[in-house]
């Protein structure tokens, strides 16, 4: 064999493989494939076929298969209908929580109410209730008070408040209990107590009772 037309057959081969390699970057965005032939006489590394077939391009519109574009709206549909699951669980678990909570004060509000039935005057436990206004800017412009239950006695205990709240000429208008059960010694609570009443006129808010028992 003549060394010279060997090298020269090696070396068209070399230049159509990078030719090939080229046209498949441009054409795919990917790595170059290339064909192995097991039956080439070079045994000093991998044969190529010296006519590689370029892809055809002609056709190609830069557009995803329908089988991909299907399968990744389907994605998005899932990943949508998870999100709206989940929002709609969290909703529901705060609704819930909110439903709880407010079962609670109202069960505290009619057991505070039930226990100041039958007391006379001001209560037992005037002394250990203090009651404060909350400024209305905090509050959107509703009459709030804090009352503030503290158990100055030696043994666990339970109160009951009743807040009146006047009109201008000193009026009752409206009448709201709060409470607080199973105060340890030293214990305090600060419920909250608000007028269902509109803004005008302004109503001033009054500690009528307080009993522990």
């Amino acid at each position: 064999m003549n060394p010279t037309s060997a090298g020269a057959r090696r070396s068209v081969r070399t230049r159509a493989v990078s030719a090939a390699a080229a046209v498949v970057v441009t054409a795919l965005g990917a790595a170059g494939l290339v064909s192995c032939d097991t039956g080439n006489d070079d045994p000093g590394g991998p044969a190529f076929s010296e006519r590689p077939t370029a892809p055809d391009t002609a056709g190609f519109s830069g557009e995803p298969p329908s089988s991909v574009a299907s399968s990744a709206s389907e994605v998005v549909e899932s990943a949508r209908a998870s999100a709206s699951s989940a929002a709609a669980s969290a909703s529901a678990r705060e609704a819930s929580r909110a439903a709880s909570v407010g079962a609670e004060i109202e069960r505290s509000r009619q057991a505070a109410e039930n226990a100041l039935k039958d007391v006379q005057g001001q209560g037992n436990a005037l002394g250990e209730v203090a009651m404060t206004g909350k400024p209305r800017a905090d509050t959107g412009g509703v009459l709030t008070v804090v009352v503030t239950i503290t158990n100055k006695t030696s043994e666990e205990a339970s109160y009951a408040v009743q807040v009146d709240f006047l009109d201008p000429s000193g009026q009752v208008v409206e009448t709201q209990f709060v409470g607080a059960e199973d105060l340890e010694p030293g214990g305090r609570k600060q419920p909250l107590v608000i007028s269902r009443q509109p803004p005008e006129p302004v109503l001033t808010p009054r500690l009528t009772k307080a009993q522990r028992y």
